[in-house]
């Protein structure tokens, strides 16, 4: 595009855009571009050559002007292409919409409620900022066509999101293809003309407390009975304690000893580096708590407490926090001995095999799925699914997506039941060993500046099969591209080793990375010895992937 091209674009945005921050923003970039600023003309590039793709995990970017950018201009575009699409799609359709503590979060939750309104969509607006699991269970218990929830997850703290739920035979579970091309065809066809000209009303309902009421009572009726767990409790700066609170009350818990510093909503995230339990650091006020109360275990979730992390003291006297395989091993486990044999388990490909094994021990159906809630919460007969990445459904008739604050119940419950039996939940994972055997898994993220470079090297590996990794030789190349195994199309490859050991690669749907997924195991001698075998294999193949990929 021109630069004279890309003023004129930049201009008509302008005119349509609402915003203060953003207009200003723009306004700036425009004058210094057309004086032949190299800087601000990138600027606008980088915001005007293309923009923010509405896929499987709706839409999610860092906050500015411009169609690559979260705005209140693109948000717009986008509520009214779902309008249309819900139109389309039933003569009366309905839609529940929530939001988060982030920057802009309500303002677009609004902006979505007027829009959907004036397109003649019944449009709920929940009463405050809340949890991501009180909007999926709102789209179900209210039984409407469609929900949004206005969250950036666990991203930096200049992003936003907009993340779509379908209800109905979707049963409210996040829209995957092909409603993910019909919606964003939608959306390609508002932003063709001014968002001056969408029709809007104010003529939408602002839900009362009960449907939070009701989220918190069956949440707090999957505990089991309450004794004295100590454990502390973070809500990562985010939503999650003000509901958590109340769920674990209802529950019988005794009150967490709270990381007052991340305990409520700030935009700005201070306290750590990127808001996500998994990052390095990012629970260390949780350590430094649990440290001074003497605590069992310690409870993070991140922003908007769709996941769950938690952390116990380990035997040489540090904290540690557990990785989601480890819990999701745990909980699946806990869930098989609930489900008695019937149901199905549900995980992500990249996720631990364990859980196979769980449910082959208990005679109970195993599904691998592709990567996201979206597809583990569509098994029919779900009883328990997870994904590595701290994401975890243990009550799938309540909700169809990763519920961050159920799950931290369903361990509560586990961390409590095991003290009574003068066990820790160290010891639960040695017991667990001792019977399905050692599981090992690394999860590795490499970050890009440019994310062309995680195309060029998932280009690379496909071009240049290798015939082993880390001196392991690989039995088979499975590439994702055009389908495996039942499975849609995805930027996906997998590779599987003599023995029995896996690696996945796969680009992040949400961040500039390129992850690789290592998963090794073993059942050959005692507990120790499992474990050791296991991770041994898993650090060569780990060493391996990085000098392959490098």
């Amino acid at each position: 595009m021109s630069t004279e091209a890309l003023i004129a674009a930049a201009n008509a945005w302008l005119e349509q855009d609402p915003d203060a921050v953003t207009h200003t923003e723009l306004e700036a970039l425009i004058a210094d571009a057309a004086q032949g600023d190299e800087t601000a003309i990138a600027g606008l590039h980088h915001r005007f050559d293309t923009r923010l793709a509405f896929g499987t995990a709706g839409l999610r970017g860092e906050l500015g002007a411009g169609p690559n950018r979260m705005n209140r201009v693109l948000v717009t575009q986008a509520a009214a292409g779902l309008a249309a699409y819900l139109l389309t799609h039933e003569p009366s359709p309905s839609i529940v919409i929530g939001y988060d503590g982030r920057i802009n979060s309500e303002v677009f939750a609004r902006d979505t409620a007027t829009i959907m309104a004036g397109a003649g969509v019944r449009a709920i607006l929940l009463p405050r900022l809340l949890p991501t699991p009180v909007l999926a269970f709102a789209v179900r218990h209210l039984n409407v066509s469609a929900g949004v929830m206005v969250t950036a997850s666990h991203n930096p703290a200049n992003d936003n999101g907009y993340k779509v739920y379908l209800g109905g035979d979707n049963h409210g579970s996040q829209i995957v293809p092909p409603a993910d091309a019909e919606i964003a065809h939608a959306i390609d066809i508002v932003a063709k003309s001014s968002i001056s000209e969408l029709p809007r009303s104010t003529d939408f309902v602002t839900t009362d407390e009960g449907v939070v009421d009701e989220y918190i009572a069956r949440t707090a009726a999957l505990a089991g009975p309450a004794t004295d767990i100590i454990y502390t409790y973070t809500a990562m700066h985010g939503v999650g304690w003000e509901t958590s609170q109340a769920v674990y009350a209802k529950a019988g818990f005794a009150a967490p000893a709270l990381v007052e510093e991340q305990a409520h909503p700030d935009a700005a995230f201070p306290t750590v580096a990127f808001p996500n339990p998994e990052e390095p650091g990012a629970m260390d006020l949780s350590f430094a708590k649990a440290r001074d109360v003497g605590a069992d275990l310690a409870i993070a979730h991140d922003p908007d407490a769709d996941r769950l992390a938690v952390a116990v003291p380990g035997r040489d006297g540090e904290w540690r926090r557990l990785s989601g395989n480890e819990v999701g091993m745990l909980l699946g486990w806990r869930a098989a001995e609930r489900a008695n044999g019937t149901g199905v388990l549900a995980a992500s490909i990249v996720s631990s095999p364990a859980l196979r094994s769980i449910a082959a021990a208990y005679g109970m159906e195993y599904h691998d799925t592709l990567t996201g809630f979206k597809w583990i919460s569509r098994i029919d007969g779900l009883t328990f699914g997870y994904e590595e990445a701290l994401g975890y459904l243990v009550d799938p008739d309540k909700v169809r997506d990763k519920d961050g604050i159920s799950a931290s119940v369903d361990f509560l419950s586990l961390a409590a039941e095991l003290k009574t039996q003068g066990k820790t939940v160290l010891d639960h994972l040695d017991d667990f060993t001792a019977r399905f055997g050692a599981f090992a898994s690394r999860q590795v993220s490499m970050r890009f500046e440019k994310i062309s470079e995680i195309g060029e090297t998932m280009m690379r590996l496909r071009a240049a099969a290798p015939s082993e990794v880390g001196g392991l030789s690989i039995e088979s190349f499975d590439d994702f591209q055009n389908g495996v195994d039942g499975f849609a199309p995805s930027d996906i490859i997998r590779l599987q080793f003599a023995g029995g050991a896996r690696v996945i690669v796969r680009p992040s749907g949400t961040e500039p990375k390129l992850k690789f997924y290592v998963d090794a195991s073993s059942t050959a001698g005692d507990g120790a010895e499992r474990q050791a075998a296991a991770e041994a294999v898993a650090t060569q193949l780990e060493t391996g992937m990085r000098q392959l990929l490098a």
